[in-house]
């Protein structure tokens, strides 16, 4: 058994392509994005022990849900926050500040902490989404503002990290981004026809550093970016982890055909 990342751009299919893996292969198990995992952080708060008792008694009518949510790593509480439903908008503003994206810790801290949670993960048979790709190289590009080559050694530092954990990486990649974002805009969407992903995603991209200096205006500058962030993907499976993924054509591929090229 392996550990299988899957990466690719918003609205390339990669939440399909977990899902019929898990459908096919036996005994492994699924991280959404948001979900509690071991190697990846996004959407979820990470808490010191002080910080997190102090949550239950700012929350004290969701402590039986937080602590649902929630697992102890060494000395910090992980929780996946936005798996719990609560009435009041201030609960999830309270726990975003505890996420380590978006600029929140110093980019030495925030590069320690992702290879301190690399090396110390053990396992075979799961399968990961957007845990190796998207969220950092995102934190990294808006963020952080660091230039392609600093991502690219970034990278480097990880792949010797984990070329010893049995990953392989499946980039799913697609040949019409402007045709994916369009898809989601449209997609993501409440009972009202109200757009909710477009909005929330040209704010995450103008409240950056990155965004604050180049604006994004409409729609063509998001898929600018994405196709930017594509590009420095797929340059860093070229020129770092070439002999441990497979690059997939969107909504084409065989998965039958990628569960026998794996297994190879």
């Amino acid at each position: 058994m392996k550990n299988i990342f899957i990466e690719g751009i918003q609205g390339s299919g990669k939440t399909t392509l977990m899902r019929s893996l898990y459908e096919k292969l036996d005994g492994y198990h699924m991280y959404f994005e948001g979900d509690i995992s071991p190697v990846e952080l996004a959407w979820c708060s990470y808490m010191t022990e002080e910080e997190y008792q102090r949550t239950l008694v700012e929350f004290p009518d969701l402590v039986s849900e937080i602590e649902k949510h929630a697992v102890k790593e060494e000395n910090h509480f992980i929780v996946e926050y936005t798996r719990i439903m609560a009435d009041r908008r201030a609960f999830y503003h309270y726990m975003e500040q505890y996420e380590i994206y978006n600029g929140r810790r110093s980019f030495d801290d925030f590069k320690d902490l992702i290879l301190s949670r690399l090396k110390s993960f053990h396992g075979t048979g799961n399968l990961f989404e957007c845990s190796l790709f998207q969220n950092i190289i995102e934190e990294l590009l808006l963020f952080y503002c660091k230039p392609e080559e600093e991502v690219i050694s970034f990278y480097r530092e990880i792949f010797e990290v984990i070329k010893q954990k049995n990953f392989i990486l499946l980039y799913v990649c697609s040949d019409d981004i402007e045709g994916n974002v369009l898809k989601i805009k449209e997609e993501r969407s409440d009972e009202n026809g109200v757009e909710m992903w477009y909005p929330l995603m040209m704010r995450y991209l103008n409240d950056s550093p990155y965004g604050k200096k180049f604006e994004f205006v409409d729609i063509s500058d998001m898929i600018a970016h994405f196709k930017i962030r594509m590009d420095l993907e797929l340059r860093i499976i070229k020129e770092i982890m070439g002999g441990y993924s497979m690059i997939l054509p969107a909504k084409t591929y065989d998965i039958e055909d990628v569960i026998n090229k794996m297994e190879e």
